[in-house]
């Protein structure tokens, strides 16, 4: 006989332990040893049934009572045999066990079932796109209520009858010893309706798979990662229960010219040195086909950046226009003519350093580290 494992041990707790400390250890355990997170590990599997029946009796004001006075002899009168709990029975369908705890979230029982699946679906744009809008179609394969059957999943003419096994409830309920286990129906698989006579073109499934083509409008805005929900457009639900919803991800292709952070545009533009020198105007494509014409105060220097107010990317489902950001590099000639190279010499002849104030400092400062090695 196996030696029987205390249940406020199972759960990690104290004997003195309130119900809510008790469901607290109860969701930690019962997440971490679940069988859909250990696939084919044995052991985990009956860790998760041994907690699941501890915290069925600690979490009932009287049968934990009654375990604290008669411990696991008080369960072992109704039909378990001399093993009781210790034995490792079987306690039912554990994921009813974890829905009711959890709120479904492993799936299971026939909650589950009332919905399609949602699908997802990924649309590549460009920033053009994100700025104005658009308007496309789309192709998706996706299962569909069948139209012979209405989604029924019986032959057209008949009807689907309601399980006698379970009543339409979908679900059983049987005594195994001192509990009362529920599990989905074996015949009509929580469905609470058996079919007879399925019909032929979806074969009882009551869907079928074909392409559906849809409208999907992207709004000016969006940006890498924003997702579009088409309510009931994805897999249609078992038994003509609704279908799920699609949605929409949307992916921007990277652009030649600009670069973006939220609803700012960012893009670097090299000027001459006698534009960065005497100052200008530089104009740039703006992405609704207008000129944005930028100016360049005189002396500007490389690195600095340059904001045009409203040039930016609209505000997703919102008011108002985010910014253009130009960060001005100053490129410096390589291919001088004979006369360009003359005015130069002349330039550079007549230079006093206080033209180039930061070339001027660094240069002082240096000829004072000199001086003060010399000393």
């Amino acid at each position: 006989m196996s030696a029987e494992i205390d249940f406020y041990e199972l759960l990690e707790v104290e004997r003195t332990a309130d119900d809510k400390t008790i469901k607290s250890s109860f969701r930690r355990l019962a997440m971490r040893y679940h069988p859909d997170k250990n696939p084919g590990d044995q052991e985990a599997e009956t860790r998760f049934k041994q907690i699941n029946a501890a915290y069925g009796v600690l979490s009932d004001p009287q049968k934990r009572a009654a375990y604290d006075r008669y411990g696991h002899a008080a369960f072992q009168q109704g039909g378990q045999g001399g093993g009781g709990f210790a034995g490792g029975g079987d306690f039912g369908d554990l994921g009813d066990i974890f829905e009711t705890i959890f709120g479904g979230a492993f799936g299971g029982g026939r909650q589950a079932a009332r919905r399609g699946a949602d699908l997802r679906y990924d649309m590549e744009i460009t920033l053009e796109d994100a700025y104005h809008g658009r308007t496309t179609e789309i192709s998706v394969e996706v299962s569909q209520k069948c139209e012979p059957c209405a989604g029924t999943g019986a032959t057209p003419g008949t009807a689907a009858k309601r399980c006698n096994m379970c009543a339409g409830h979908g679900k059983v309920r049987a005594q195994q010893g001192f509990f009362m286990v529920e599990r989905s129906c074996p015949t009509c698989h929580g469905r609470g309706e058996v079919i007879e006579s399925p019909c032929r073109n979806c074969r009882g499934e009551g869907r079928v798979d074909m392409p559906q083509r849809l409208e999907v409008q992207v709004p000016p805005g969006v940006d890498n990662g924003t997702r579009i929900r088409l309510s009931g457009k994805g897999e249609a639900g078992p038994g003509g229960t609704p279908p799920g919803d699609l949605y929409i991800f949307i992916h921007v292709k990277r652009h030649a010219m600009f670069e973006r952070d939220g609803t700012t545009l960012m893009t670097r533009a090299p000027i001459s040195f006698t534009t960065a020198a005497l100052g200008g105007v530089i104009d740039l494509p703006g992405l609704d086909g207008s000129r944005q014409s930028i100016e360049i105060p005189a002396g500007i220097q490389s690195g600095k950046q340059l904001k045009k107010r409203g040039a930016g990317m609209p505000v997703l489902q919102g008011r108002g226009m985010g910014d253009l950001v130009v960060e001005i590099h100053v490129e410096t000639p390589t291919h001088l003519s004979p006369r360009q190279r003359e005015l130069l010499r002349e330039f550079q002849a007549t230079e006093t350093g206080e033209e180039s104030p930061q070339s001027k400092g660094f240069f002082n400062r240096i000829k004072d580290a000199w001086n003060d090695l010399t000393d």
